[in-house]
């Protein structure tokens, strides 16, 4: 199915249209990356210090759900971007990232990480101060905030990591 898909894309109108802008457009590709690169640094920035907040880690004094209320909405906008810029690189070369298994374990992290910065936010949302009520609270978002930290870190690497795959598995 997600094959087919990929197939389609580099079959695509769309397909031509970001090749052509991509190689036409002056400063385009840097340009693009560069805002795909701010919005990983605000995403990872607010994720993890709000992470490390909620472990007590950084800026005990501040309040972990005022923080949450303050830092999940950069993140909501920041990955916004990164999905505009990333989608342009992803559909002028469908093929290269579908068959591209560091592309696949950066998905495989980032998929849980958001879920977790989601049911963070939709919860300290839906109750305010929802993970001060209890200790159970707490150390389940203790817990969230653990996992988290590991997964925003290997969607960073594994970001970087996407354009440098071939001498991770086909080394000469």
């Amino acid at each position: 199915m997600i094959e087919d898909f990929a197939y389609a894309l580099a079959d695509s109108r769309a397909q031509e249209l970001a090749v052509y802008l991509l190689g036409n457009v002056p400063g385009l590709p840097p340009i693009t990356q560069s805002f795909h690169i701010l919005g990983i640094a605000c995403v990872t920035g607010s994720s993890i210090f709000l992470n490390l907040r909620i472990l007590g880690i950084a800026v005990p004094s501040q309040n972990v759900s005022e923080m949450i209320g303050r830092l999940m909405p950069w993140t909501w906008w920041a990955l916004l971007v990164n999905l505009l810029t990333g989608s342009i690189f992803v559909i002028a070369r469908p093929l290269r990232y579908y068959f591209n298994p560091v592309f696949a374990i950066k998905f495989s992290l980032l998929v849980p990480a958001l879920v977790l910065a989601f049911v963070i936010h939709w919860l300290s949302r839906r109750e305010p101060g929802y993970w001060e009520i209890s200790q159970g609270r707490r150390l389940a978002l203790g817990a969230i905030a653990l996992v988290s930290l590991v997964l925003w870190v290997g969607v960073v690497l594994a970001g970087r990591w996407i354009a440098y795959s071939e001498y991770l598995f086909f080394p000469e």
